[in-house]
């Protein structure tokens, strides 16, 4: 676990939810090699294997954003490397950034980061009350059409907005990014030619199409200095195994998910 004492107020920090994405989906992808942006950057180039602690989008970023991250499959208890401060936390270490404020976006503003939501999925559309709870956590919150779920250029066009809002902050302001991919939802049978229904094989795809359009992200990153990355999914999906369809059911292919965080340095190219 890193330090995120040590961290936070000098790295910028940037949250990528990708949005539905299976564990064996992603580890899979990951061996066959159709994801080398992420393979480079992920620590020993793998997958961390977890549980998600919701079954659907909105539960499961309530959650995130209270400093409850997916959990290490192994039994004990995990340290986190956020929490909010309150009686009776078994789960905070010397390594945990524990901050005072009912959640963690408010609680890095507080620190003095800028804090920036792109959205991708229905939960981030701010078109009603409900969609506009969780991006209403952020200074800049940001959702249109082509960052959701049936663009298939999506994640091109919210690498692009990001890239151009991290390029218009003072070098020295520090900003917590957080982006909501949303390729990978359904649907993403567009992904793969041909098909005409979403699978674990539309979902690789669509993992491939992400993967293809992440690195001017970590690129931007990398030229305003040293970034704390934090990227995983929030739940996984069904489809078809044991009967199930979908998520927000209780079924393993749903909790178990991927999970990484890892250190991006500085460039230090001229």
């Amino acid at each position: 676990m890193h330090d995120l004492n040590a961290l936070v107020g000098t790295h910028d920090l940037l949250f990528l939810t990708l949005d539905t994405l299976r564990y064996d989906v992603a580890r899979e992808a990951l061996e066959a090699g159709r994801t080398p942006t992420l393979a480079a950057l992920l620590p020993g180039g793998r997958w961390e294997e977890r549980h998600s602690p919701a079954s659907f989008t909105y539960a499961a970023h309530q959650a995130f954003f209270a400093g409850f991250l997916p959990t290490p499959i192994t039994p004990g208890r995990h340290p986190r490397p956020f929490a909010l401060r309150f009686e009776g936390s078994e789960t905070t270490g010397p390594g945990t950034c524990v901050l005072d404020a009912p959640d963690l976006v408010t609680g890095l503003a507080g620190r003095g980061y800028h804090t920036v939501c792109i959205g991708g999925t229905g939960f981030f559309n701010q078109k009603n009350p409900l969609g506009r709870v969780l991006p209403g956590l952020f200074s800049e919150a940001h959702w249109d059409p082509t960052l959701g779920v049936t663009d298939p250029q999506s994640t091109e066009n919210q690498a692009s907005l990001a890239v151009k809002i991290l390029g218009a902050q003072p070098q020295e302001q520090r900003v917590f990014l957080f982006i909501n991919v949303s390729a990978l939802h359904q649907p993403n049978r567009h992904y793969l030619p041909g098909a005409t229904e979403d699978s674990k094989a539309t979902q690789a795809a669509a993992l491939a199409y992400v993967d293809s359009q992440l690195t001017p992200l970590f690129q931007a990153l990398r030229r305003r200095g040293p970034a704390f990355c934090i990227v995983c999914s929030d739940h996984g999906t069904a489809y078809g195994e044991d009967g199930y369809t979908g998520h927000r059911l209780g079924h393993p292919v749903v909790w178990t998910v991927p999970y990484a965080e890892f250190v991006l340095p500085v460039d230090s190219a001229p």
